[in-house]
């Protein structure tokens, strides 16, 4: 019997504020920086339509060829909450939906973030990646000159 699909939760605090870690996501110049980026295998192509019902593509080069990210929005509410499907670079047949939502602290915000739909036997693989993803987010969002980050 087949196991069903898993959910990937990940919580991770930023000092930057709501609005800041929110508006990364949706501008290309900024997610190309850290949306499915690592150093080593930087976005080559990064398009964002950033409404309900636009899409996004984020595109690398790997050893193996070349990998796309992509989906489309199904939620957004300004500095709060983005909802989007994710097809998987491998098995693009297979559409997760990504759910980001943002609390704001006293200092930065509080970013929960779930991932539905992942096929089991990807499960740990998928939050590794996510939570070197947002690593990557709170280092982007660490560089940007201080009157950028002051939102």
């Amino acid at each position: 019997m087949a196991k069903p699909p898993a959910a990937i939760r990940i919580a991770r605090r930023f000092r930057a504020p709501p609005e800041q870690v929110f508006h990364a996501w949706l501008e290309p110049e900024l997610a190309g920086r850290w949306l499915f980026a690592t150093a080593l295998e930087p976005m080559t192509d990064v398009e964002i339509d950033p409404r309900v019902g636009g899409s996004f593509r984020l595109a690398e080069r790997r050893d193996s060829g070349r990998a796309e990210h992509a989906g489309r929005y199904v939620e957004i509410v300004p500095h709060r909450r983005l909802v989007f499907t994710l097809a998987m670079a491998d098995r693009p047949r297979v559409v997760t939906r990504v759910t980001a939502e943002i609390s704001p602290l006293k200092t930065g915000c509080e970013l929960a973030l779930t991932h539905e739909n992942v096929p089991p036997d990807r499960a740990g693989e998928t939050e590794a990646r996510w939570t070197g993803v947002l690593y990557g987010l709170d280092e982007t969002l660490n560089s940007l000159p201080r009157r950028a980050r002051a939102g």
